[in-house]
């Protein structure tokens, strides 16, 4: 098979092509050829050395994926040779999805929703699993008022589309930029509650726009400076829930002063578990809301075929928060 190998920690040069042989399948596992994959945050943080990348078994990174299915073991149940399929593999398979083929527990792979193109489906594993754990697990009201980082954002858009659909609609969030303005207004969130994170006052802004209600819920989508902006307009004793690990010090120290209740959302939680049916029983939820128009799949951004200057590409773009509200993705094809 055909691989994207990260050659050391770095800079987004550090990606080759390379040629690897095609991954054994166990009993358990599908052996899946990848037709188009996702890039996401953590793929750069991982490549930069970070904490995430204590998490890698392999020099291919990559998360998601959407393919057909090649080969099926003998332990496995609900799939045959020539299904299309989507899966977060997070670091459980063979390799990473920046390659043409993956082995992987067939308990973290759904089919692919109807009628979706693999570049459309293969965005949403990662971010709709961690939207859908965050939706899941806030149990929000309508009644609630919620503050939301980075709404244009992958993990946002989705989280914002399964609160609408479920009745809750006093959501306030974030752009920097008129297409992340535009995007966010074309999900339905009125003008007024979508504030330009780079102005210097943005707490007191949001504040100023609740009439001076503080927030039931903030969720960090983004991290860094922002994350005390949703820490400092929470109410006492509200909730907040930390998608990034990457909250500062001063985050940390006003949900303490707030007696705050923090959730702290991870997809890789249930690998660590060993809980391995969680990833495909809640994508065949997800694949549900899509294929009844509840929710809308992730908008993309297609960078290119399958490369390393692909590769180098996306990250340079994620880095720069540059995907002005879309999904990257690359193709195989």
């Amino acid at each position: 098979m055909q691989a994207i190998v990260l050659n050391g920690f770095g800079a987004p040069d550090q990606f080759r092509q390379k040629e690897l042989p095609v991954p054994a399948y166990g009993e358990n596992e599908l052996l899946i050829e990848i037709k188009a994959t996702a890039f996401n945050p953590i793929d750069y943080q991982m490549r930069q050395g970070r904490r995430e990348s204590q998490h890698m078994h392999s020099p291919v990174l990559g998360r998601e994926l959407a393919g057909i299915v090649i080969a099926a073991g003998a332990q496995t149940t609900g799939f045959a040779p020539g299904d299309t399929v989507i899966a977060a593999a997070g670091s459980k398979g063979s390799n990473g999805t920046y390659a043409t083929h993956i082995a992987l527990n067939y308990q973290m792979v759904t089919l692919l929703p109807a009628a979706l193109p693999f570049a459309v489906a293969t965005a949403i594993p990662s971010a709709g699993l961690t939207a859908y754990q965050t939706f899941q697990r806030m149990n929000a009201r309508p009644d609630d008022l919620l503050f939301l980082t980075g709404g244009a954002g992958a993990v946002g858009s989705f989280l914002v589309k399964l609160l609408k659909a479920h009745g809750i609609h006093q959501l306030f969030t974030t752009a920097g930029s008129e297409q992340s303005h535009a995007a966010l207004e074309a999900l339905g969130l009125p003008a007024c509650r979508i504030l330009n994170y780079r102005v210097a006052d943005l707490a007191q802004r949001l504040l100023a726009a609740t009439g001076q209600q503080y927030f039931d819920w903030a969720i960090d989508t983004v991290g860094g400076k922002i994350s005390e902006t949703a820490a400092e307009v929470l109410g006492l004793n509200k909730s907040y829930a930390d998608i990034t690990f990457l909250g500062t010090e001063r985050t940390r120290e006003l949900l303490f002063d707030k007696g705050a209740h923090v959730l702290n959302i991870s997809n890789y939680a249930y690998a660590v578990a060993n809980r391995l049916s969680w990833y495909g029983q809640n994508l065949r939820e997800l694949a549900a809301l899509i294929d009844a128009a509840v929710i809308t799949p992730p908008a993309v951004q297609v960078v290119g075929r399958f490369s390393a200057d692909t590769v180098q590409q996306a990250h340079i773009m994620m880095e720069n928060n540059r995907t002005c509200g879309r999904k990257l993705v690359m193709t195989m094809d």
